[in-house]
């Protein structure tokens, strides 16, 4: 799993010409899914679900995104938190974050993960998102989220959603999974930081 962090002044996400998500001072954050990421183990179904290994992926690489600190404090130092400065995270899917440029000059995508399980991981990662940082979620929400998601599960919250997919008034914004989507960002530096499950969890 790889995020790649802009530290911004403000973000916005298109699709067909329309704001889906949009935030002022906080974090834009392309998150790449790969294929090893997302291979269930023999204990799970294999169509349809996410093992633990793969949520524990993402709640590790969650708590390190949201931990990072690099905003300023008084002193002009970067050694705040987004939570810290009250800040707000727009995700945006990204799956060329795994291209493979190794041979030619047209990019592979063969390490990326799978579609269909890659939005549960997608989706997973801004429950948890939105869980830490707008601290919405009830009791019972936050217990299910301990389970393993299912693919009805996810579709059961998305059509719950209000019509605004990026939820633009809210801490945490999102893009469309496998939406053509337009962004534009103000990056604050330029700050820019690269998180790799392969460096964070070994």
């Amino acid at each position: 799993m790889r995020f790649l962090v802009q530290r911004v002044i403000r973000a916005a996400v298109a699709v067909d010409g329309k704001t889906v998500g949009e935030i002022s001072r906080g974090f834009l954050v392309f998150a790449g899914i790969s294929k090893s990421d997302v291979m269930a183990g023999d204990s799970v179904e294999k169509q349809g679900s996410l093992d633990r290994h793969s949520l524990e992926i993402a709640e590790k690489m969650t708590k390190k995104l949201l931990g990072l600190r690099i905003f300023e404090d008084e002193n002009g130092k970067t050694n705040l938190d987004l939570k810290a400065v009250g800040g707000s995270i727009l995700l945006i899917s990204q799956f060329t974050l795994y291209a493979d440029c190794r041979k030619g000059n047209r990019p592979s995508f063969t390490n990326a993960g799978e579609p269909e399980k890659a939005k549960l991981l997608y989706q997973y990662i801004i429950d948890l998102c939105r869980r830490e940082i707008e601290e919405i979620h009830t009791m019972e929400e936050v217990h299910s989220m301990e389970e393993v998601h299912s693919i009805e599960e996810v579709h059961s919250r998305e059509g719950t959603r209000s019509s605004a997919e990026g939820h633009l008034h809210g801490k945490v914004a999102e893009g469309i999974f496998g939406a053509d989507m337009k962004v534009e960002l103000v990056n604050d530096g330029p700050f820019t930081v690269l998180l790799d499950s392969d460096e964070i969890l070994h």
